[in-house]
């Protein structure tokens, strides 16, 4: 609970000095040539502190425009050391309550805007629905060994959301990563294990075996993800 209320107000706090530095701005010049100054490092800092707690802290309450308002009221009221006209004391211990409510309606959405997608993806040819959720389809072929629950095992890898956007991918880092199957999302544990080195297999990964109803930075609650994985290597194998 302090934690979450700890991030909520360091968001605040960048969030109040983003508003400051606008109010305090001068009138912008509207010819061609006039430019935004350039930022400082401080300031690129403070903006990416931001942009983080914003994700983090902020994004995962859903709020509409006009709550958004309102929170930036809140955030105005003791940037500088003035007293809030509600007290945190009183409304404070509401916050994780207030969290967990948005992150299941939130859960919800996403599930209903997925069902169709999972139905298309198990009937594609080729593909395999387990007892968990997990569609699987060999995408190409391998032929040599498949990794055991706690094998350590070296994969390239492309995650999307089910409207294509990417998420994660060692693919476009151009680093293939190693990891423990057993210290993995439970549809990487499952989807891996069924592969040979070698192999390309497309893993769609319903929220019950990926993040859950709570979810993670960058990732919504509820989310259904794709992952189109090659599995390159097992460690000792």
């Amino acid at each position: 609970m302090r934690k979450t209320i700890g991030a909520l107000l360091l968001g605040a706090a960048a969030l109040a000095w983003g508003c400051d530095k606008k109010d305090a701005a001068p009138a912008a010049d509207d010819s061609p040539e006039a430019a935004a100054p350039a930022l400082s490092e401080d300031e690129k800092t403070i903006y990416a502190l931001g942009a983080m707690l914003g994700e983090r802290a902020v994004q995962p309450l859903r709020l509409s425009p006009a709550e958004f308002e309102v929170f930036k009221d809140g955030l105005a009221s003791t940037a500088h050391g003035g007293t809030p006209e509600y007290s945190i004391e009183e409304y404070g211990p509401k916050f994780e309550a207030l969290m967990q409510a948005r992150a299941a309606a939130g859960a919800a959405e996403e599930k209903a805007k997925a069902s169709g997608f999972l139905a298309e993806a198990e009937q594609q040819e080729g593909a395999v629905k387990s007892a968990s959720g997990l569609v699987y389809r060999t995408v190409q072929p391998g032929s040599g060994a498949s990794p055991g629950p706690t094998d350590t095992v070296k994969v390239h890898y492309h995650g999307t959301f089910t409207d294509g956007t990417v998420f994660d991918s060692s693919r476009e880092r151009g680093e293939p990563v190693e990891f423990p199957l057993n210290q993995v999302i439970p549809c990487w544990t499952e989807g891996v294990q069924k592969m040979k080195v070698g192999e390309t297999a497309r893993l769609v990964c319903p929220s019950d075996i990926a993040y859950g109803d709570a979810g993670r930075p960058g990732i919504p609650p509820g989310a259904t993800l794709i992952f189109e994985v090659e599995l390159i290597s097992i460690k000792g194998k």
